[in-house]
């Protein structure tokens, strides 16, 4: 591995992070949104996986660029999901 991919979240990470952040119900949005995506047909580790991009890109930002996470660009990621159209940003 190298040092930049060691810096960087890896997807298991995101995906237990999304995880506890529905057992913990915050941010809510991200309980909502897990059940939104489920009830329309989105396999449940889809969902999870797609949450988790949404989840990256904050991290990302954080990391990279030493800002703040943006939890309302968060949940807007979540509303959009299952587009991703965000992710071409």
């Amino acid at each position: 591995m190298d040092n930049e991919q060691d810096s960087y979240m890896t997807q298991e990470t995101l995906i237990e992070t999304v995880e506890n952040q529905i057992v913990d119900g915050e941010p809510k949005k991200v309980k909502e949104t897990l059940m939104r995506l489920v009830m329309t047909g989105t396999p449940r580790e889809e969902a999870i996986q797609s949450m988790a991009c949404a989840l990256a890109v904050e991290v990302f930002d954080v990391m990279k660029n030493g800002a703040s996470f943006n939890g309302k660009r968060y949940d807007q990621h979540l509303d959009e999901l299952p587009n991703m159209d965000w992710l071409d940003d």
